[in-house]
């Protein structure tokens, strides 16, 4: 199977290992809609490729992802039809990763915020340099952390820890994350790095294919069951928050680099 039909994000495979990169580093891996449309279907494809047993996924110019694109967003919030197509977007998303059967190893360096974070922890090994930082700042735009947060964290973290950092939107530095188990590991470097990740992905392509994705598939049915009700809520909160004050105020105080005055409306 050929992926040259996408354009924002990088691939390619090499022994079986299919590597895909967010690829904006003039944007620190922000999304915007192209990168956004190419997620709802690369999982899904990724994972009937005959010629892939497992994948790594990366961003490019020392970032991971820095989260949703602000311009992007705000050509969104308060309009119904892009808010609804944007949050199917994401659920296709979410399922997409939550069903892939194949490994899935993230190799972060640098800032994951947002959807970029949960791009991140719906993988199945996290590994991450120690400049790294994971966030999932929603409730600092006037959002729901709908794409995949409020599912994530608790059950990485426990519930009373994540609600420290969903509803405050603080980060955590990467040996934090690691300690506190959002995040398999972290090491010094990029260097460091790509030797973690290069041993886990040849480790996983030689074994036992067919028990490495029935396992994942197992342990991952818990989560799918409680996504089925936690994703669905949380992204409704989140289209209903889109369509606030408080969302487009701050989206225009943080393009103007300046902190939101929230109204509550």
């Amino acid at each position: 199977m050929g992926f040259d039909h996408y354009k924002a994000l990088g691939i390619e495979s090499v022994d079986r290992v299919t590597t895909i990169t967010i690829n904006r580093p003039e944007a620190r891996n922000a999304i915007n809609a192209a990168l956004h449309h190419e997620f709802t279907t690369i999982w899904h494809e990724v994972d009937s490729d005959p010629d892939t047993d497992v994948i790594v996924f990366q961003g490019s110019g020392g970032s991971f992802c820095a989260g949703g694109d602000l311009k992007w967003l705000l050509t969104i919030a308060g309009n119904p039809t892009k808010v609804m197509a944007g949050i199917r977007a994401d659920q296709r998303i979410s399922e997409g990763m939550l069903t892939l059967e194949k490994p899935i190893i993230a190799k972060v360096d640098g800032p994951a915020i947002g959807l970029g974070c949960s791009l991140a922890l719906y993988c199945d090994f996290v590994f991450a340099t120690e400049r790294s930082i994971f966030a999932d700042p929603h409730v600092s735009v006037g959002l729901v952390a709908g794409d995949g947060g409020a599912l994530l964290w608790p059950k990485l973290i426990g519930h009373m820890r994540a609600k420290r950092y969903l509803l405050t939107g603080d980060h955590v530095e990467a040996a934090d994350a690691a300690a506190m188990g959002l995040i398999t590991r972290c090491v010094a470097d990029e260097t460091e790095l790509a030797t973690v990740v290069s041993e886990m992905a040849t480790r996983l392509r030689n074994g036992a294919s067919h028990a490495i994705r029935f396992t994942k598939t197992s342990v991952n049915a818990g989560l799918r069951q409680t996504a089925s009700a936690v994703i669905d809520r949380a992204a409704s909160f989140e289209a209903i928050t889109m369509m606030t004050d408080d969302h487009r105020i701050a989206l225009e105080a943080f393009l103007a680099k300046k902190p939101p005055n929230f109204s509550g409306r």
